[in-house]
């Protein structure tokens, strides 16, 4: 009788995580079509880099430049030179979520809008930078982790992560002007009801990570870490397509990134103790 119990509630133990992780992974699978975002190339990035938090390509020596959330610093990894990191200090106090490279000025965005720009000397040493700051009634509840140039504003764009004016069923941008140095409300916004709707999560809070422009389609590729989502958007943010990642390749992903000819980099944080922060790579798939 012992025995036979045991084994019930052995059952029924199984059963009910079983059902958990279902309910945990309640969304269809939606795979890619341009890149196969299960096989990637990955790089292992160095200790420093633990928290990387956005990246951008550098088509002039292959490289990628990136920041860290908290270390004020910004970061060159030489894919070409064994991985060489170079650093350079730039700030000591501030959380940095993205980072822009355009005009040979650096734009480094901190979580609450404001905007650090950064230059270098001729000497390729000191950077000279300035801080714009998100307009004070708006600073205190809302928060971004995205920055990419947009070439029909000649500006950044600065998609909410979490924006108070933002209601459930929308994710609203804004745009930083990079000749008057301004910031305009309402860029575009993201019908967050469609997303859901294909990943059939019914209260579905979208959460951009990160976002960059495919230069050879055009579209805006949207990272969610949170969601495990990637969204693409043509530029004035119509969802034109919505791919799930995978947890186990897409632990932490923070950074998105093309390079000139369409290969697409997303880079990870750490997670724990035992992992390191990692770079992706895929190419595009050749379509026939």
């Amino acid at each position: 009788m012992l025995i036979r119990l045991l084994v019930i509630l052995f059952v029924f133990a199984k059963f009910h995580s079983y059902q958990g992780c279902t309910i945990k992974k309640n969304r269809v699978n939606l795979p890619c079509k341009e890149y196969n975002l299960n096989n990637p190339y990955r790089i292992k990035l160095s200790d420093q880099l633990g928290e990387i938090s956005g990246v951008g390509f550098y088509p002039k020596d292959s490289s990628v430049f990136a920041i860290s959330d908290e270390s004020g610093s910004l970061y060159k990894i030489q894919l070409n030179k064994k991985m060489l990191t170079l650093r350079w200090k730039f700030d000591q106090t501030h959380d940095f979520e993205d980072v822009v490279l355009h005009d040979s000025t650096f734009y480094v965005l901190e979580s609450n809008g404001n905007i650090q720009s950064l230059r270098f000397s001729a000497k390729g040493d000191t950077i000279f930078k300035r801080r714009s700051i998100f307009p004070a009634k708006n600073s205190k509840k809302n928060e971004f982790e995205t920055l990419y140039y947009d070439e029909q504003s000649n500006g950044l764009i600065m998609i909410c992560k979490d924006c108070e004016a933002d209601k459930k069923s929308s994710v609203s941008a804004w745009n930083f002007n990079l000749e008057s140095d301004t910031y305009t409300p309402s860029a575009f916004s993201i019908n967050v009801l469609q997303i859901a709707k294909k990943t059939m999560q019914e209260n579905l809070k979208f959460q951009p990570s990160a976002a960059a422009v495919n230069p050879v389609t055009k579209d805006v590729w949207i990272l969610s870490s949170v969601n495990q989502l990637l969204i693409v958007t043509d530029i004035t943010g119509n969802t034109k397509a919505v791919y799930t990642l995978t947890p186990s390749i897409f632990k932490q992903p923070e950074g998105i990134t093309f390079t000139p000819w369409g290969d697409l980099l997303i880079s990870n944080e750490a997670t724990d103790k035992y992992e390191t922060s990692t770079l992706l790579i895929f190419k595009p798939q050749k379509r026939g």
